[in-house]
């Protein structure tokens, strides 16, 4: 998001700027302190001060050292800043909704600066709409209507630019289709006037003739059919493409930009709109140049044959024109909603699929049927309409064209009648204007495939466009397991903090245990460790270094991860297990089964290693699958060891052999655990107690306890429980 827009020059001159006080931060005010929309007016943020602009003119000037702090929030209709200033709670300013966000990053900046520190906050976070034209951006960086990097043709010169070879020699087929078609007309013309009205039509050069017709024939028939098949093959080949780049852009993306999308839409981008790509190559593009060529050639050969009667025959034309302009916008807008509408039925339907058991388990099945079936009578609704409107557009189109036909017969046939055309001239004429006519009724269609491609290719650009900066200056070949975290925060939106200052120094092979009530953040904290997010301010060192600088797939190689919620692919339990290391020996993965106490129970399954756990495990019990998980994280003999309630599936007697076995992992590892029953960190270094956002206390188990602060609060309600 942008959080220092341009402000006219006559504030800028009020502002002042010196090497030690520069702008920080402008967003417009759009409601002013009667809660009417303002105009000109704008708060700005310098390094020391807080200024506000009303209708044009400096109203308030506010110091940030007498600011404590800085709050931004959503109010009925409208939203607050508010600061903390000279010990009293004050008002700033006023600002619509859409300006939520933004005000929040504002006030997350004012308090970094009020804590003395000079960080400028940064948002990742794309503007929904532009700035400058107020047009909704489609999920890229920059509008394609005012950055002249976007529209149609552009994205999909780009996306074709590595096939420009194949592109070409379909291309020049397209040329020799138009060549042999239009120079049919000629043979006719000479096959009526020079053979066959004639006193005594010559045989041989009627032969001649039909034989040559019959030639251009077969060579159309040869040039179209291979022009269809390379494009069917070059269609497929760039779907393919860009289906694998579209899977490989989505792992690397962040796990935000995956959570703020529904999953039925994202499997859409990946197969249907690649589809609608080879779909358009196959059936449109092969077509392309033919019509275009044949359509100027066309009206040049009419033009030269009879200018007068050429004219005549254009008359139609722009009122076809003018009705397919006319109904550009309502194509567009009818067939995106069809895809959007279709993005729901999808997503339904991955949700119920992926949460079937819940489903049965609750006797929800004819609920979710009678979701399902409304969304898919609507999706059938807005696709009828559209085929609808498109079974009435056609026809009309073909009409009005039709009707030009019928004057070049009536005024053609007069001029023949009168000796100034000949029959052959007026049979060349009526089947250039035939093939107008056809390529016009051919263009009327295009829009709409035209929009379906520009509804795919834009979110297919949408995945593709997103940024990803990879800041790793080479692999990481060891680590030793320090872990730094320095003034970090993070929110999964980065106005809304989960966690806040986080400091934080772990030794390597330190054990550290982290505890705190439920949505404190404990999770939060993993996540950031893993690399999953990036902490919007301060960093996270690992070894001394940022871990944004870090080359992902050598460091996760590091990681040992058993997260709470355990996620086995539909496979095999030895793939499983081996996803940790591809590579691993069927030795290396039987001694890690061991360790997780896993060993056992898989030998007693009719497939022994190689049975199949189904979908996401469930054909396993929940012990099963997280000693399966366990095992996979032993395999990977990592650096760093992530535990998150790693044992609590697991029945008393499975606890224990497995706590055991993590003991012995543990030993010379950095691990992270997370639990909820406090007993199972006892062996842990220290203790962190999230509470807050923010590190509410650390220490060892003793210390803690003799603390008798939250943690001693949170052990005795967990004794109670027990005795309960």
């Amino acid at each position: 998001m942008i959080l220092k827009v341009k402000i006219p020059d006559k504030l800028t001159e009020q502002i002042h700027e010196a090497d030690d006080d520069r702008i920080y931060y402008a967003l417009p005010i759009d409601i002013n302190r009667d809660s009417n929309y303002a105009d000109n007016s704008f708060l700005v943020v310098t390094t020391k001060r807080i200024l506000l602009f009303e209708e044009g003119v400096l109203a308030n000037t506010l110091l940030i050292s007498d600011c404590a702090g800085a709050k931004a929030t959503a109010r009925v209709g409208q939203g607050m800043l508010t600061l903390e200033y000279k010990g009293a709670l004050t008002l700033v300013c006023r600002f619509s909704h859409g300006l939520t966000a933004k005000y929040a990053y504002i006030a997350r900046g004012i308090n970094i600066l009020a804590g003395g520190r000079f960080e400028e906050v940064e948002s990742n976070e794309y503007e929904p709409s532009c700035p400058i034209c107020g047009r909704a951006i489609p999920g890229t960086s920059k509008c394609p209507h005012c950055s002249g990097e976007g529209g149609i043709v552009k994205t999909v010169r780009r996306l074709a630019r590595p096939y420009h070879k194949s592109l070409f020699g379909i291309a020049i087929l397209m040329i020799l289709a138009s060549v042999t078609t239009l120079l049919n007309p000629e043979i006719q013309k000479h096959l009526v006037d020079k053979v066959l009205l004639k006193e005594s039509p010559g045989k041989s050069a009627a032969f001649l003739c039909l034989g040559g017709m019959f030639a251009l024939s077969l060579g159309i028939v040869f040039v179209n059919v291979a022009k269809s098949y390379y494009s069917t093959k070059l269609g497929a080949r760039m779907s393919h493409d860009l289906r694998g780049e579209l899977f490989d852009k989505l792992q690397a993306t962040p796990l935000s930009y995956i959570n703020d999308r529904r999953p039925g839409e994202l499997l859409n981008r990946v197969v249907s709109d690649t589809r609608v790509i080879r779909e358009f190559m196959e059936n449109v593009f092969c077509n392309l140049f033919t019509v275009a060529f044949i359509f100027v050639c066309d009206i040049v050969f009419m033009v030269i044959l009879n200018p007068g009667l050429a004219l005549l025959t254009f008359i139609p034309a722009p009122f076809a024109i003018a009705i397919l302009l006319a109904f550009r916008k309502s194509i567009n807008r009818r067939f995106h909603l069809q895809w959007v509408k279709n993005d729901d039925q999808s997503s339904s339907l991955q949700d119920v699929l992926s949460g079937m058991r819940v489903v049965k388990s609750y006797g929800n099945e004819k609920a979710e049927s009678e979701k399902f079936l409304k969304l898919s009578n609507e999706y059938a609704r807005v696709q009828m309409n559209n085929e609808s409107f498109w079974a009435v557009f056609n026809p009309i189109i073909g009409t009005v064209l039709g009707l030009g036909l019928l004057v070049v017969v009536f005024f053609g046939g007069k001029k023949v009648l009168e000796g100034e055309m000949t029959a052959g001239e007026l049979l060349q004429f009526m089947t250039y204007t035939t093939l107008l006519y056809q390529y016009i009724n051919w263009m009327a269609n295009f829009p709409r495939a035209l929009m379906r491609l520009k509804s795919s290719v834009e979110r297919i650009s949408d995945v593709l466009s997103y940024n990803i900066v990879n800041k790793g200056p080479g692999e990481v070949t060891d680590i030793n397991g320090e872990v730094v975290f320095d003034h970090t925060t993070f929110g999964y939106k980065s106005y809304k903090p989960v966690l806040e200052g986080i400091e934080l120094s772990v030794r390597p092979g330190e054990k550290i245990g982290i505890v705190g009530p439920s949505g404190a953040g404990k999770s939060t904290l993993i996540n950031l460790l893993m690399g999953l997010y990036e902490a919007d301010d301060g960093v996270l060192l690992v070894d001394g270094k940022d871990i944004r600088t870090l080359d992902r797939k050598s460091f996760h190689s590091q990681l040992g991860v058993v997260l709470q919620e355990t996620f086995l692919f539909s496979g095999t339990i030895l793939e499983n297990i081996r996803f940790a290391r591809p590579g691993a020996t069927m030795d290396e993965i039987i001694a890690a089964a061991k360790i997780a106490n896993a060993h056992d129970f898989i030998c007693k399954t009719p497939g022994g290693y190689d049975t199949y756990v189904g979908e996401k495990g469930y054909n396993l019990s929940g012990g099963e699958r997280q000693r399966i998980a366990i095992a996979r994280a032993v395999l990977a003999d990592p650096k760093l060891l992530i535990l998150d309630e790693a044992t609590a599936s697991l029945d008393t007697e499975s606890e224990y052999l497995v706590q055991t076995a993590l003991s012995a992992l543990t030993k010379g590892k950095t691990t992270f655990a997370i639990a909820h029953r406090l007993s199972t960190l006892k062996d842990c270094d220290r203790l962190i107690v999230i509470d807050g956002h923010r590190v509410a206390e650390c220490g060892s188990h003793e210390e803690l306890i003799a603390a008798k602060g939250l943690y001693y609060e949170l052990l005795t309600a967990q004794l109670q429980m027990q005795k309960v």
